[in-house]
């Protein structure tokens, strides 16, 4: 049996070893550990459970990669700038959901019959104001919705059975939401870990770093890294041992504080457990999802991929 944990983290990307990359100088020693080195551009690393590789994000399409086409790729396998013509922001266009519903990897999965889930929790208040549009679903979002699963709410937070964006739940109290603790990011690592184990795919979003990135949260980049890090040390201390932990992002963002924008690096993909060598080989956040799906297939014989 195969499991996977594929942890979203938007807005990272992979930049040098300088004075202008926060992840060069973070405290990030379980990626140290991993990498023999900071979460920078370098050399594939590749051992019999540890890959990482660089990942391109463009796409082969002019222009800053972005998120609403950056996510749709990564989440169906689809390049979904190329099909539209053109990076595109933010929330995905009709043409984009479109692709989400046909293609989302956890429609796929659960298609087979396999157990999958969206681990992080939805507030109270979050339907009511994407119902008056207030609010619009990101890619995340859609690929749940079109998969037809449940949603976590905050009483799954409170029991553990859940994780919000933020990682370790900082974001609520500015919201109001005293009666949701505040946990650390080694917890929050174990309760993805809990979740694999009673999952064959799990998948996790954190925008915390491409919202810093972008300058709207009052935290230091190199903070966002150490909690990053703190997350994957929780998951991987806890995590079964039939399970792989898969980590990718969408585009650049976080890697470069000389700009608030997006940038044109690389994306990491990091993959821990005894599916890493199934990844050999990728190129483009377009081959993250079908890799996950050919996986799993390899996991349970018979179950058909989407590109079948």
């Amino acid at each position: 049996m195969t499991r996977v944990c594929f942890i979203f983290l938007d807005g990272v990307g992979l930049g040098p070893a300088d004075e202008a990359n926060p992840l060069a100088r973070a405290d990030m020693p379980t990626v140290r550990e991993l990498l023999g080195r900071p979460l920078i551009i370098g050399a594939p690393v590749e051992t019999r459970r540890v890959l990482f590789r660089a990942l391109d994000a463009r796409l082969g399409v002019p222009g800053l990669p972005q998120s609403a086409t950056g996510q749709t790729t990564l989440f169906t396998g689809i390049n979904a700038a190329e099909v539209v013509g053109q990076h595109l922001s933010a929330f995905p266009t009709l043409a984009l959901r479109e692709i989400i519903a046909e293609h989302s990897l956890l429609k796929v999965v659960a298609g087979w019959g396999g157990r999958a889930t969206l681990a992080n929790a939805y507030s109270p208040d979050y339907w009511e104001r994407a119902q008056t549009r207030r609010i619009r679903h990101s890619a995340t979002t859609w690929v749940n919705l079109a998969a037809g699963l449940p949603f976590r709410t905050f009483d799954d937070l409170r029991h553990g059975q859940a994780v919000y964006w933020d990682i370790t739940h900082w974001t609520m109290r500015r919201r109001g939401y005293s009666d949701v603790p505040v946990i650390s990011p080694e917890e929050a690592g174990r309760r993805l870990a809990v979740l694999t184990a009673s999952y064959d795919l799990v998948l996790y979003e954190s925008f915390l770093p491409d919202l810093v990135g972008h300058r709207r949260l009052d935290m230091a980049p190199e903070e966002v890294g150490r909690l990053i890090d703190r997350l994957l040390a929780g998951l991987l201390a806890n995590m079964p041992s039939d399970a792989t932990l898969v980590v990718s992002s969408d585009h650049g963002n976080l890697e470069d504080a000389r700009t608030k924008a997006h940038t044109y690096n690389p994306v990491p993909l990091l993959v821990v457990g005894p599916g890493a060598a199934a990844f050999h080989g990728a190129q483009s956040i377009a081959d993250v999802t079908p890799m996950i799906l050919n996986l799993l297939q390899g996991a349970d014989g018979g179950k058909e991929t989407q590109s079948e």
